[in-house]
């Protein structure tokens, strides 16, 4: 398996639903205006059997970070850090929940924030997550920012430590 960046010409966004309105709609209507003005990358899992279905898909960009939210151990650490890798959006359509395609999407994501953190450097990974899905991210070592429960972060390092386990 493998993500390829969401084409509009061939991957059929508007069967896309994994039962959020707001997930849905930004794939059909904003992901590719958004990539062409260079505000976020949208990658898609295609269908092994049907490469126009898309299974899910991710979202990314760079975020400010306010670091007044973090633990003081990481405030400290990063003080002089401005922003960090976003993780927008991430969604599976119904057809396919059940069978791992959102765990596999998210580690995706997070190996594209780590290369990417090499190159451009920033210390943390930060998702907004839908209401109910911050249990999900925090399977994967996610902590939740103070004061804001559906908004979570990992650091890089943190990152760099599981994906080479």
């Amino acid at each position: 398996m493998k993500t390829v960046q969401l084409n509009k010409n061939k991957h059929d966004r508007h069967r896309f639903d994994c039962g959020i309105d707001a997930l849905n709609n930004y794939l059909k209507i904003m992901a590719s205006q958004q990539a062409k003005k260079d505000n976020t990358r949208t990658f898609v899992l295609e269908d092994t059997n049907c490469a126009e279905h898309v299974v899910g898909y991710y979202t990314l960009t760079m975020t400010p970070i306010d670091l007044t939210l973090l633990p003081l151990k990481l405030l400290k650490k990063h003080q002089n850090a401005s922003s960090g890798g976003l993780i927008a959006r991430l969604a599976v359509d119904q057809r396919y929940k059940g069978n791992g395609y959102g765990e596999w999407l998210l580690i995706d994501a997070l190996k594209k924030l780590l290369m990417a953190s090499e190159t451009v450097a920033f210390p943390l990974v930060i998702v907004d997550a839908k209401d109910g899905a911050e249990y999900f991210y925090e399977k994967y070592g996610f902590t939740a920012f103070q004061d804001t429960e559906n908004k979570l972060f990992i650091t890089i390092s943190d990152v760099r430590a599981s994906i080479s386990d």
